[in-house]
């Protein structure tokens, strides 16, 4: 999934995003409220993981600036404040999730997960595809004809991306807008390369070509 990361404490930035980035995920980072509401206003991201504290202004502030413009993003705060007060008042911003620091990384990528799940429509993290794949999205495993498919990281990005959105056709640009972040070099048959190796690991049905559109799994 595409994540925009607004955090201006760059040590633990650092470590999200490398931690984020590992899993497959494409990560861009803004240290500040200004650089932030240009990067939402250029790219659709999956979810926000937004601070509260940044030296040019209020995460909330943020937040409720783009729920009034009609953004739907989901946004997981990530903040030292830990009262109880704090935390009603971002979910009433708009918010769909609080993390309190320091917070373990692990747990970070369950929480994304599971807002992404609501928000594609699918809170099921099981998933059955044509074929006989099986799909656990909470667990990041599939299963063909009982048997275990590993998959790299960023052939679980691509996938995961079709997985929830089950007869959705998704075009090249939105599955690479999921696998990299800003200033990463894209090649023109990235997309193509990945969904052949997908097929080769979980059959050629599972994953369908529309052309001229994009792709698609049915589930």
């Amino acid at each position: 999934m595409r994540i925009l990361l607004v955090e201006d404490e760059l040590m633990l930035a650092d470590a999200v995003r490398d931690h984020l980035l590992a899993s497959g995920e494409a990560v861009d980072h803004s240290a500040s409220v200004v650089d932030a509401e240009i990067m939402l206003r250029g790219t659709n991201y999956d979810v926000l993981l937004l601070d509260l504290n940044l030296p040019d202004g209020k995460g909330l502030d943020l937040l409720r600036d783009l729920r009034r413009q009609g953004s739907a993003t989901p946004c997981i705060i990530l903040t030292a404040q830990d009262q109880i007060s704090d935390r009603i008042e971002g979910l009433n911003a708009g918010a769909d999730d609080y993390l309190v620091k320091p917070f373990d990384l692990n747990e970070l990528s369950a929480r994304l997960a599971a807002v992404s799940r609501r928000y594609s429509g699918n809170p099921n993290p099981f998933v059955e595809l044509d074929g006989g794949v099986e799909v656990d999205l909470a667990g990041r495993s599939v299963l063909r004809g009982g048997e275990h498919i590993d998959l790299t990281s960023r052939e679980w990005a691509l996938f995961d991306q079709m997985v929830k959105r089950p007869g959705q056709t998704l075009s090249k640009r939105q599955l690479e807008e999921a696998l990299y972040e800003f200033g990463a070099e894209i090649e023109s048959n990235t997309v193509e390369v990945y969904v052949s190796r997908l097929r080769r690991k979980l059959g050629r049905d599972v994953i369908k070509t529309v052309r001229g559109v994009g792709y698609r799994v049915e589930g």
